[in-house]
């Protein structure tokens, strides 16, 4: 018997932080008999949870990469992928939601549904996931499953029901009616590894009743047979209600509720069972590819072994054995010695070593399917690009990649750290395209850019651990510019006689303020009074004079310089004459034109729930911003602002304090904006000790 695809699934466990994605992973892997020992997540045993195999992951009891596993149950095959919980690392979320056909959606039962949850459900409905929900921690103080289910409905809008209900609560939590089969469930033994039926409990019947009447209710709407046999009251199987529940799942108008305690050991095997059920199989999704010789025409694909290979390279790992590329595998059957092509850089590449992985183990392999998703060793590429084979020319879209936010300056401390860190920032740009760096040309330092201060504190951690390199960071700096605010005359002679020929140039004419562009050169000459060879020179010294205002040193931007007059000598003047008459015509004349500092500023939008609204307001009135826009829909609310970039550091923190970490911002670049006075005075009078200092050393 051949590998049946339809007993495959492909599904994440994405979440709030805190929601226990990480033990309920730990779980999986433990009823699957992937492991033979449960640890937690801050682990008593020191182990800590084998889904979180970074240091850094295990001390801070977060999630910040995706890890991925397979496990078998009941005969089914489950590619499983742990996604972080945290903002700073949407990226893991994103990569991995766009290889993934199904997801759980795990809530806590006190916490119910969360600013991040929020982001998640936005990035499922982006990729058109269909998933099921798990209410976790219903063995916690204050656990609520049936105020979260109304909550996934009011909040998220999803069409959320329950299809089991909880038997005890918080200390008394015994075990769940499956409102499928309407039978009692209870986990014995240990470790609730032994599954017993039974009656439902005689006190919860009505309940019981109450609840599966609206299961069907909502599932009728998916089912004509099931429909029917519900107004006729007739005894309606169980197959047929899985079936209903199913379509709906899979066409995302319907959203099965399941209830448990992933730390208790309870509703961890039905939840793999609703896994089974109701997620899709690779075959069930459609994924379309842009097929580049064809204009980007969309193309579906087929989750068939005999056709040419598509895959998509999600996500890269630097491991102790080289580079690890993590695969996705949606059309033919990638081989063992097979060709492909990177579609992105037109490379072709023989498939060395083909293995699966299990968090950090892996196992080899010879042939991976349609559906699957497996690990590459030792290929050059970056994170989202497509392989092709069969002569195949395909995209696949690639994922949204949202832009960094924050900058910070980096300093090795020595020689060798000045290497490490090179490699470091080269493997590291690679893996997370949301993590950038750059040297800033005017300040020479090492600019690294992220996702918020955790993103780029976790990264200057593990320099540190994983390449041994010791990195000072600094106060980000902000990008100024220069400009001028009036028009005014020059008409400057430059005379340099030494022995034998000397340098003359004369330049006359006018600058002003040029709102269109950053600098624009026009040449009003009459009668050849600069011979035309030496129009270019002007130009030329202009632009060298805009590359440093005196202010403070920055660039001149939004200037034009026209000439009307000037004058030559037949002998003494020459191409570098006329460049540094035009510097000094610009010196004398830059003072004049009233100069003015402009400043960067950025266009934010904070996103958070309206009841903080008035606090995000006076944050960004403090920070100098100007209010444009304010929205609000149902409990949430967005405020649009513009505020200057330099006030706009340390403003996560903030922002998560004011509103107990349930907003988030995101900013981009609108324009340069005048800095006001006192700001400008402080500046130049930053630039004016700075530059004392350099002349006296």
């Amino acid at each position: 018997m051949g590998f049946d695809i339809t007993r495959m699934r492909n599904i994440g466990i994405s979440a709030h932080i805190d929601s226990g994605k990480t033990t309920l992973s730990e779980r999986i892997l433990f009823y699957s008999n992937k492991i033979h020992a449960i640890h937690e997540v801050r682990g008593k045993d020191g182990v800590g949870a084998t889904m979180d195999h970074m240091e850094l992951e295990r001390e801070r009891g977060i999630t910040i990469q995706s890890a991925a596993t397979q496990v078998e149950w009941k005969d089914h095959t489950i590619n499983l992928i742990d996604t972080p919980g945290h903002v700073d690392f949407t990226i893991e979320v994103e990569r991995s939601l766009r290889v993934l056909d199904g997801a759980v959606l795990v809530l806590c039962a006190v916490g119910g549904v969360q600013s991040q949850s929020i982001t998640v459900d936005r990035q499922l409905k982006r990729y058109h996931v269909p998933r099921i929900a798990f209410i976790n921690k219903c063995d916690r103080t204050g656990a609520n499953p049936f105020k979260v289910s109304m909550q996934l409905r009011e909040k998220l809008g999803l069409n959320a029901v329950m299809i089991q209900i909880p038997i005890g609560l918080e200390d008394k939590l015994e075990g769940l009616v499956d409102l499928v089969s309407m039978k009692a469930v209870y986990f014995d033994g240990d470790q609730g590894e032994e599954i017993r039926y039974a009656e439902i409990p005689s006190h919860l019947v009505p309940d019981a009743e109450k609840y599966r009447e609206e299961l069907l209710d909502a599932v009728s709407m998916f089912s004509d047979e099931l429909a029917e046999l519900y107004l006729s009251g007739g005894d309606i199987p169980e197959e047929l209600v899985r079936t209903a529940i199913r379509r709906g799942t899979l066409e995302e108008k319907f959203v099965p509720v399941m209830v448990g305690s992933a730390y208790k050991n309870k509703g961890v095997q039905s939840l793999l069972d609703g896994v089974n059920h109701y997620l899709p199989n690779p075959v069930e999704v459609k994924n379309y590819a842009l097929d580049l010789d064809r204009g980007e025409e969309r193309k579906e694909l087929s989750a068939d072994g005999k056709s040419p290979v598509v895959a998509l390279g999600f996500k890269l790992e630097d491991g102790q054995y080289g580079q690890l590329t993590y695969v996705r595998i949606y059309q033919g059957s990638l081989k063992k010695g097979g060709e492909l092509v990177n579609t992105r850089s037109r490379k072709k590449f023989k498939v060395g070593r083909l293995v699966r992985m299990h968090a950090d183990n892996m196992e080899d392999i010879n042939e991976g399917s349609p559906g699957d998703i497996v690990a590459l060793f030792g290929i050059d590429c970056a994170s989202g690009d497509t392989f092709c084979g069969g002569g195949l020319n395909y995209a696949m879209s690639s994922m949204f990649v949202p832009e960094p936010v924050i900058s910070l300056a980096i300093d090795p401390k020595d020689k060798k750290s000045a290497d490490q860190m090179a490699k470091a920032l080269n493997r590291f740009t690679k893996e997370d395209p949301t993590f950038q760096t750059y040297v800033d040309p005017e300040s020479n330092q090492t600019i690294v850019r992220g996702m918020g201060e955790l993103h780029l504190d976790v990264y200057i951690e593990r320099m540190k651990r994983e390449y041994n390199c010791e990195v000072e960071t600094g106060m980000p700096q902000v990008a100024y510019r220069e400009a001028i605010t009036a028009r005014a005359d020059f008409n400057y002679t430059h005379k340099k006689q030494t022995g034998g020929s000397g340098q003359y140039g004369r330049v006359s004419g006018y600058m002003e303020p040029w709102p269109e562009g950053d600098y624009e050169f026009v040449d009003m000459i009459k009668g050849a009074s600069i011979p035309s060879e030496f129009i270019p020179s002007c130009d030329k010294g202009f632009k060298e004079a805009l590359k440093k205002g005196s202010l403070i040193g920055f660039p001149i931007v939004n200037i034009r310089c026209v000439i009307n007059d000037g004058q030559s000598h037949p002998v003494d003047s020459s191409d570098i004459a006329f460049q540094l008459a035009a510097i000094g015509a610009f010196r004398e004349a830059y003072g004049k034109a009233k100069p003015c500092i402009l400043e960067p500023i950025m266009k934010v939008s904070v996103e958070g729930p309206t009841e903080f609204q008035g606090n995000i307001f006076a944050s960004i009135n403090q920070r100098r911003g100007i209010i444009s826009a304010s929205t609000e829909d149902g409990t949430f609310s967005r405020v649009e602002a513009e505020v200057p970039l330099s006030e706009m550091f340390g403003y996560s923190t903030v922002l998560r304090s004011l509103t107990q970490g349930k907003a988030e911002f995101t900013m981009e670049f609108e324009k340069y904006g005048k800095v006001p006075q006192s700001i400008s005075e402080a500046l130049i009078r930053d630039y004016m000790e700075k530059r004392k200092k350099e002349a006296g050393r």
